[in-house]
């Protein structure tokens, strides 16, 4: 099997920036492939989002999943 991933998310500068519901939604998205990419703060609450192939995903700090959000990324 392939590791793709170069280091693992726990590793990343901003694992310690997620609540721990984000830390679970993200371990789950993890095991299809997602990145988590930062973590935004948008109106006081933190936003965390994930890449994987194109495709985007946010996980809300209650660990709510969207992998069809309408954010623009710059």
């Amino acid at each position: 099997m392939l590791e793709r991933r170069k280091e693992s998310p726990e590793q990343s500068v901003w694992w310690n920036k997620l609540s721990l519901a984000q830390k679970f939604s993200a371990s789950s998205l993890g095991k299809f492939g997602y990145e988590l990419s930062f973590v935004r703060n948008d109106d006081g609450h933190s936003l965390a989002v994930l890449q994987c192939s194109g495709g985007l995903a946010v996980i809300s700090e209650d660990g709510d999943i969207d992998t069809s959000p309408i954010i623009s990324i710059r």
